[in-house]
């Protein structure tokens, strides 16, 4: 079992093989070995150079934004699919004008996409959110089926539910990143509540 999160040695980062502890992940040399001839790989070796390139080019300078435009315009992308939750349409809309602004083509697709009712697709009506009304469900599948039917080459998910990122990320053809993490409370800033884990956020945890 690896415990990386509890970890007080790092042997990873300051290179001392001798000091790991036994379950280190790194103990498992097959497996890094076989990781590092994946990144060889020609699906991943230009995007992950790329990406890595940016780390160090806009490190602490250019925000999220800035990045991942910057990687699409790197990696030569020019169709990027906008996967967004109706409740940041306005961000959406602003993203939507940068990225083209960059000179890319965006197709954007909402959660709400089919109109389809929450009770149609299994869930209670008295688990909606407000029981008793029509309520239309996410519908990351078909954002992602809606983003590779047109062919997007990346894919941008902003503020997508808990547990429907993951079903747009698995449904989608094309690599995804995150640009905003939803978190209602915090003004979608999960960090937030980390940070005050042990202060203003320790009763409202767990």
């Amino acid at each position: 079992m690896y415990t990386c999160a509890n970890c007080t040695v790092q042997a990873c980062s300051v290179r001392d093989a001798e000091k790991r502890p036994k379950n280190c992940p790194m103990e498992q040399e097959a497996l890094m070995a076989e990781a590092q001839r994946r990144y060889q790989l020609p699906e991943n070796r230009d995007f992950y150079v790329t990406a890595s390139e940016l780390e160090a080019l806009g490190y602490c300078q250019w925000p999220r934004i800035k990045e991942t435009i910057e990687l699409c315009l790197r990696m030569g992308y020019t169709k990027v699919g906008l996967a967004f939750c109706r409740g940041l349409r306005k961000e959406a809309k602003v993203v939507d004008g940068l990225l083209r602004r960059a000179g890319l083509e965006v197709i954007s697709v909402i959660c709400k996409t089919g109109g389809v009712d929450k009770t149609q697709c299994g869930i209670p009506d008295e688990h909606k959110v407000h029981p008793g009304r029509y309520e239309p469900m996410c519908n990351p599948i078909a954002q992602a089926m809606l983003l590779n039917e047109q062919q997007t080459q990346f894919n941008i998910a902003l503020g997508l539910c808990v547990g429907h990122d993951s079903m747009f990320y698995k449904y989608s053809d094309a690599l995804v990143t995150t640009l905003v993490a939803k978190d209602r409370v915090t003004g979608h800033n999960p960090a937030a509540a980390i940070y005050c884990s042990e202060g203003y956020f320790k009763d409202r945890l767990l």
